[in-house]
């Protein structure tokens, strides 16, 4: 490929990312019309059902849907999508009573969704359409519309769904999130659908890989650096908690802390002589990211857990490596 052919790959890619982009910032100025007006009624109407929000659409629109759906079940919202033309030779009755019928359609002619809204309105399940056009055939059987603004596909043809998808995708995804935050759904609930892989991971609590009770490699103030030193050889940590008479939280000896004495009598010296004061430290309901994520900026390879400034657990850099948290 010569350079003439690489700019104009370049130019082609940077038009392409300025249509989207125009076409996602004109998506909250129509939240601030009618648009937001609608987007409220179906937050409220998928709130209400006692079912599963079933999705459904064809060609991109069902590509779309699908990741709408998934979204939707992964954040809270039992969702389904139902592919329009598959409805139409059976699985419509993996339709309920119970449920809200999300259609999305560009044009709002799509034939194939005919016979879903056509079972939704026979026995009262409330659709919402995702459609440019509010009066189509679409727009007009919905209970609910939300009105997409209608602007220039990225494609120079003005035929392949790019613009258009991407406006689709991103109210999708505003509305995952508008029903998540209503529900107050937490990071350990989105684990709960997520238990797998790095994400997984990620959402794991300190307190369910922390070592505790007899693992705690512990020292007072006043201890000897020899049985110190022993501690931490024996507990294969790297460090010895130290905590006071009360059993508070009051420093750290590391294996830097070693090193940076080497040059004293250690067999002289108390673990107060050469302790770090006021550790980094964590609680047990800290998330594994954020463990990760003190320990890289603080460049150390363990965190005291305490509850109450008192420590009832250690997290090694190991732990959580081995459990995937990148």
């Amino acid at each position: 490929m010569n350079a003439a052919e690489e700019n104009s790959d370049i130019a082609s890619a940077m038009r392409t990312l300025r249509v989207l982009s125009d076409g996602l910032a004109a998506l909250p100025q129509s939240l601030e019309g009618p648009l937001g007006a609608a987007f409220v009624k179906a937050v409220e109407a998928i709130r209400a059902i006692e079912g599963r929000v079933i999705v459904t659409g064809v060609g991109k629109s069902g590509h779309i849907g699908a990741k709408i759906a998934a979204t939707l079940s992964s954040t809270g919202t039992p969702a389904y999508f139902v592919h329009a033309a598959e409805a139409n030779h059976g699985d419509l009755g993996m339709i309920t009573r119970n449920d809200a019928v999300l259609a999305l359609s560009w044009s709002g002619e799509t034939v194939e969704l005919k016979g879903v809204l056509a079972y939704a309105k026979r026995f009262s399940i409330p659709v919402i359409a995702v459609t440019w056009n509010e009066q189509s055939a679409l727009g007009r059987v919905a209970d609910i519309c939300l009105t997409l603004p209608k602007l220039e596909e990225a494609c120079p043809h003005g035929l392949a769904p790019t613009t258009s998808s991407v406006l689709q995708l991103a109210l999708g995804d505003a509305l995952a999130i508008a029903l998540l935050e209503g529900r107050g759904f937490t990071s350990s609930d989105f684990k709960t659908f997520h238990p797998g892989g790095s994400l997984g991971a990620s959402l794991t609590m300190v307190r369910e890989i922390m070592h505790s009770g007899d693992a705690l490699p512990l020292a007072t103030p006043d201890t000897g650096m020899e049985e110190a030193v022993a501690t931490i050889s024996q507990k294969r940590f790297g460090c010895v908690i130290v905590v006071d008479e009360e059993g508070r939280l009051a420093g750290i000896v590391t294996d830097g802390d070693l090193r940076r004495n080497l040059t004293q009598a250690l067999n002289t010296l108390k673990v107060r002589d050469i302790m770090t004061a006021d550790p980094a430290q964590v609680t047990p309901d800290t998330l594994a990211s954020s463990a990760i994520a003190e320990l890289n900026a603080r460049a150390i390879t363990s965190l005291v857990v305490c509850e109450d400034d008192k420590p009832v657990g250690l997290v090694h850099m190991h732990d959580l490596l081995r459990i995937g948290v990148a």
